[in-house]
């Protein structure tokens, strides 16, 4: 473990069994994962919206592809930093009804628009609002990643992290599948396929929900995790190591995190390209129509969900930069089949790639975010940065099928998963080679030693270790009473 970054994993068993949050954060868990569902589902719309856009204002493949880049560029590139620094200087409960709020108003602005939709005669225009629309809402969904995904990787005990994060992302992919399967029924549906008339109930429902949740976090007291508990923490690993303190450094020397910003990046490049073009790859490679096409994603997206699923239980045995690398292989592989094969054994690879993407976004963000002490909550704004390449890759993949094919398209994806295992096996090599996951006990142990016998009180609470009754474990019954108090 070089560097003194924390191995998140499991428990030295089944964390469903030993369990993996503690009592005092149980409610803020239960009300944080629902933001991963929130998300999810809006992502889920946002890849058909992309393909009843062409069919409905005439656009082509390249300029649907607005969408994304308001999405991923205008939300996730340029409004994540400032969801840091507002969750740096007024802690996590803020930035998420910050979130909330502006992901509450970007759908509620899709009804005016979709109302201008009819019989417009500037289609341009209309899609021009909807791309609006779209990077509102990606501003309260950048602010509610880094504020989430950051609460949930920093709740004790530590050693879970990476399981506890996985286990929250399945509801996104519950989510995920749900969109596309509610848009199949409703925006391509007789009478409404050649229109824009239930694109605006969609989304004043999706408005509603998030207005209910931010109402939900007003009326909730949030535990804080400190910046200073994190330092302690990351110190005392690093002195357990004998090895220099990482997180006294700057920040532009957390290499930890810069690389693990540029997996992400590529990741959600990647996971976008391949959603993107997933009901034009269907429609040119296998000749099905747009609402089997529809379905088939949905599909796909509860193949990502079971995956999700399964890494979270995997996760439990095994340490999560040996996972990455296997799935991230298996992608790349994929990757090179989708763009070969033809018919439906290309959409059969289509769908699976899926299954092996699930685990990717949260192991990515668990590594590298994992022992940076107050440099923490900085890394995950970066970390939630790395979501723009999905602005960047989708206008690649549009202008290579317009001028080749859809089919070809899909190698762009190829080098990204081959960068991602070869970052994992990094991660692997700074965390001491561990192929199976450390126990709440180890980590114990090493924090104790670097502190001379006694676990410093503000590295407790980030550990969520829980002291034994026994005050011999401690050199005198004040430090036990400190630690008790902490």
């Amino acid at each position: 473990m070089a560097g003194g970054a924390v191995v998140a994993g499991g428990s030295g068993g089944n964390p469903l069994r030993h369990g993996f949050i503690r009592r005092e954060y149980l409610w803020a868990f239960i009300l944080v994962t629902s933001l991963f569902f929130l998300w999810g589902f809006a992502y889920g719309l946002l890849d058909v919206l992309n393909k009843h856009f062409q069919n409905v204002l005439g656009i082509t493949k390249l300029q649907s592809t607005g969408l994304q880049v308001a999405y991923f560029g205008i939300g996730y590139f340029a409004f994540s930093p400032v969801a840091g620094e507002v969750l740096k200087r007024r802690g996590y409960k803020t930035a998420i009804i910050m979130g909330l709020s502006l992901y509450s108003l970007g759908a509620i602005l899709f009804w005016p628009v979709a109302k201008f939709s009819v019989n417009t005669k500037n289609p341009q225009a209309i899609f021009g609002g909807f791309v609006i629309c779209t990077a509102v809402i990606a501003c309260g969904l950048a602010t509610l990643e880094v504020a989430a995904n950051s609460y949930v990787s920093v709740m004790p005990p530590h050693n879970v992290a990476n399981f506890r994060l996985q286990f929250s992302q399945s509801f996104n992919g519950v989510a995920s599948f749900t969109g596309p399967l509610i848009a199949s029924k409703y925006f391509f549906s007789d009478g409404n396929s050649d229109n824009l008339n239930n694109v605006q109930w969609v989304y004043l429902a999706v408005s509603g929900m998030g207005m209910l949740v931010a109402l939900a976090f007003i009326l909730t007291k949030l535990p804080e995790v400190s910046e200073e508990a994190l330092q302690a923490e990351a110190e005392a690993l690093a002195e357990a190591h004998g090895a220099d303190t990482q997180a006294a450094k700057p920040f532009y020397k957390q290499y930890r995190a810069i690389t693990g910003f540029v997996a992400q990046f590529l990741y959600v490049g990647a996971q976008v390209t391949i959603g993107s073009f997933f009901l034009n790859y269907t429609y040119e490679n296998a000749h099905i129509a747009d609402t089997r096409g529809s379905q088939l994603l949905s599909y796909a997206l509860i193949i990502f969900t079971v995956g999700r699923f399964v890494g979270t239980a995997l996760l439990s045995i095994i340490s999560a930069p040996v996972l990455l690398c296997i799935y991230a292989v298996a992608c790349a592989l994929l990757s090179l089949l989708i763009g070969s094969l033809h018919g439906m054994s290309g959409v059969v690879c289509l769908m699976l790639v899926m299954f092996f993407e699930s685990i990717m976004y949260p192991c990515i963000f668990v590594l590298g975010t994992s022992g940076l002490g107050r440099h923490t909550r900085r890394a995950a704004a970066l970390l939630v940065m790395g979501v723009s390449g999905g602005a960047v890759f989708p206008p690649i993949q549009g202008a290579i099928a317009d001028k080749f094919s859809t089919r070809t398209s899909y190698y762009l994806v190829v080098p990204c998963f081959v960068y991602i295992a070869l970052w994992a096996v990094y991660i692997w090599n700074q965390d001491g080679r561990r192929f199976g996951v450390p126990a709440t006990s180890d980590i114990e142990r090493e924090v104790e030693a670097a502190a001379g016998g006694a676990i410093p009180p503000a590295a407790v609470g980030a550990l969520g270790y829980e002291p034994k009754a026994e005050e011999e474990r401690y050199e005198s019954k004040d430090i036990y009473e400190q630690v008790e108090k902490a």
